[in-house]
C-alpha cells in the first residue's frame, strides 16, 4: 500500500493543528461551545466564532462502563466536563489516565486523538480528548 493510499497512516504522520471552535457573545462576554448563531445566557445573535484554548482542567468526570454498542470495545473509559481557561465548557474524553490517577480541579490539556474506525477497514474518526498536564497540580 502506498503511503498515499493509507489514510491512518498520513492521519499519524502529519502534524496536525486542530481547533476547538467556540462562540462569544458581543453582548454580555458569554463564551460557549460549542458555537451556535445565538448565545445560551441572553439570547442574543451578535455573537462571533471563536478558537477556544487547548487548557483547562476537569470540572467533574465518571467512568463508562457500560458503554453503547459501538462504543464497547473502548469501555471503560472516562468523560468529562473540562472548563476551559477562559471558562467555556466542554464535554469530552479524558485519555492517558486511569480513573484513580483524576481528580476534580486537575488541569487537562486538549491532544488529537482517535475516537472510533467504522469497522475494521472504514475510516478512522480523529477528534479532541483530553489529558492530564504532566508535573502541575
Amino acid at each position: 500500500m502506498s503511503y498515499m493510499n493509507s489514510v491512518p497512516r498520513a492521519w499519524r504522520e502529519r502534524v496536525t493543528k486542530y481547533r476547538l471552535i467556540g462562540g462569544r457573545c458581543k453582548s454580555c462576554g458569554k463564551v460557549f461551545y460549542p458555537y451556535r448563531s445565538f448565545c445560551p445566557r441572553c439570547g442574543s445573535s451578535d455573537v462571533e466564532k471563536i478558537e477556544l484554548p487547548k487548557r483547562g482542567k476537569i470540572k467533574y468526570f465518571t467512568v463508562v462502563r457500560s458503554a453503547p454498542a459501538e462504543f464497547k470495545k473502548y469501555e471503560p473509559y472516562i468523560v468529562a466536563l473540562v472548563e476551559l481557561e477562559n471558562g467555556a465548557v466542554v464535554p469530552a474524553q479524558i485519555t492517558d489516565a486511569e480513573p484513580e490517577e483524576l481528580r476534580e480541579g486537575m488541569p487537562v490539556e486538549g491532544v488529537l486523538r482517535r475516537y472510533r474506525e467504522q469497522g475494521e477497514d472504514g475510516i478512522i474518526e480523529y477528534g479532541i480528548k483530553f489529558r492530564p498536564v504532566v508535573g502541575e497540580e
